[in-house]
This record gives structure tokens, C-alpha cells and sequence, in this order.
């Protein structure tokens, strides 16, 4: 029986990971392939459905980590372990690993948008070898608001790892700024064969695209995930499009020189 990308499969909880008082990681039950970058559609009957990125990857599972904000995901923090949601997809244009093999990598995220590229910092922190060195920045705006804490410790082992917050109480361990403040300060060994990883809010993704380009990178070594107003993820609702391009399905993942493109 050939594969219906529009009908949803069942797929049981594994596990539910709490990071923040609305931010969960479910880890649901899923064989195949799938990207760091690309989605899921996540639905409950009579509820409706969300777009979710995959923060993790299994090979008997996938990691979709979930902000409490409406409805839908309000609706998903009510399930647990053994429980069931229903899943489409993945969909999308996931990173590449291939494209970040053999060169010194870059990764800046910000906030929740270490979701959608937490795959690709995985792979790499068990891969060094691949590369030529990684850095990683990423910025929350309090210690309190910090996603996969308990990662961190292991990125640190492997990588540069600058976690910085934007306020935080006297005490904390971290770092206080923006995540655009430790751009210039960056030790990297050939800036025009850095590639880089931004993700994160429109504006902390502007910014940062632009100091990177200030230091000497090139912008076709610049790479986005341009996650915006997702709705059915096979391109037949029209909300994300802008001009002739479909985020769900040229997207979300794209080079900067297409994604800077994108403006609404």
C-alpha cells in the first residue's frame, strides 16, 4: 500500500521530557527517514493540528519539542507516556549533513530555535571528526527559559559552547548578552570557509546574519530555517507562501541567499 501524505498515523508517547514550565520534548514512536529541520504535522481529534520541528532523532523515534501556546499544543501537554498522538509527515527541507562535513560549522540559535537544529549539533558532537572544528552559540532570555539543559554538558565536551541568556540573576552560570555580541569575538580559522546555522526569531536572525557577514562570511555558506505561518505542510493551504516559493515545501530549511529573499 503506497504511503498517504495526508492521512495521519498513530504514534504512542515513548516519553515526555519537561524543559520549562510550557516547553516539553514528546518523544513519539516513529521508523524512517527523517532530517533535522523538517516537521511534523501533530494533531488530536477534534482539536486540530500543529507544525512541529524534530529535535531529535532515533532510530526506533523522533524528538518534537512543544511550546504550550494554544489549543492544539495546550491539549497535547494533557498526554503522558503511553499515550498516542497522530502524526503527518516529516515534511519539508531538513539540513543537509552533508553540506557541513569536512568544515569548520557554526550553529546560532535562539530561543526555541535550537529545536530544529539541535539534530544537527547532535550528530556532529558524537562526529568531530567530520569537521573542522564547531562552535555553538545560543541565547535564552532567562537561565529559567534554558531548552536541553542536560545537552549542553555533553556539547561542551566536544565543541566551543557560548550559552548566553538576556537578563539573569547574579548568580547564574551563564552568560549575559545577546547572542550578536559574541559574533566579533569569534576565533575561527578561515572565516570564508565557515559555514553556519542561524535559527531563531526574524529579527535575531537578521542581525546575526549580518554580523556574520561583517566578519567575512560568504553568504552561500549561510544557512536559515525560515519557519513561518506553516499550516497543512504539503503546500495546498497558501499561508506560508511568499512569491512562487511554499515554505512547507521549498522550506523551511534554506541557503540565505534564497532566504533573504523571503520577505513578506
Amino acid at each position: 500500500m503506497n504511503h498517504n501524505e495526508y492521512l495521519p498515523f498513530r504514534s504512542e508517547i515513548k516519553e515526555v521530557i519537561r524543559h520549562t514550565d510550557i516547553e516539553y520534548t514528546f518523544r513519539m514512536a516513529y521508523h524512517g527517514d527523517v532530517k533535522p529541520g523538517q516537521f511534523f504535522e501533530v494533531s488530536i481529534p477534534k482539536f486540530g493540528e500543529a507544525p512541529i520541528s524534530v529535535s531529535g532523532i532515533r532510530e526506533d523515534s523522533v524528538d518534537l519539542t512543544i511550546r504550550r501556546v494554544g489549543k492544539v499544543t495546550g491539549e497535547i501537554f494533557e498526554r503522558y507516556q503511553g499515550d498516542s498522538l497522530f502524526l503527518r509527515g516529516p515534511y519539508g527541507n531538513g539540513f543537509d549533513i552533508g553540506n557541513f562535513r569536512g568544515k569548520e560549522l557554526l550553529v546560532i540559535a535562539g530561543g526555541t530555535g535550537l529545536s530544529p537544529v539541535k539534530g544537527v549539533v547532535d550528530y556532529f558532537s558524537s562526529h568531530m571528526e567530520e569537521t573542522k572544528g564547531m562552535t555553538l552559540i545560543a541565547g535564552f532570555k532567562t537561565p529559567k527559559d534554558i531548552l536541553f539543559l542536560e545537552d549542553f554538558g555533553k556539547w561542551k565536551q566536544a565543541m566551543e559552547v557560548i550559552l548566553t541568556v538576556d537578563c539573569a540573576d547574579d548568580d547564574t552560570a551563564c552568560q549575559i548578552g545577546l547572542v550578536t555580541q559574541y559574533i566579533p569575538k569569534l576565533k575561527l580559522k578561515n572565516k570564508e570557509e565557515t559555514t553556519a546555522i542561524v535559527v531563531g526569531p526574524p529579527a535575531m536572525m537578521r542581525f546575526t546574519t549580518q554580523g556574520l557577514l561583517d566578519i567575512g562570511l560568504k553568504e552561500e555558506n549561510i544557512w536559515i530555517s525560515h519557519e513561518r505561518k506553516m499550516c497543512c505542510g504539503i503546500g495546498k493551504c497558501g499561508h506560508c507562501k511568499i512569491d512562487d516559493t511554499y515554505v512547507c515545501l521549498d522550506g523551511p530549511v534554506f541557503p540565505f541567499t534564497k532566504g533573504r529573499k523571503l520577505l513578506d
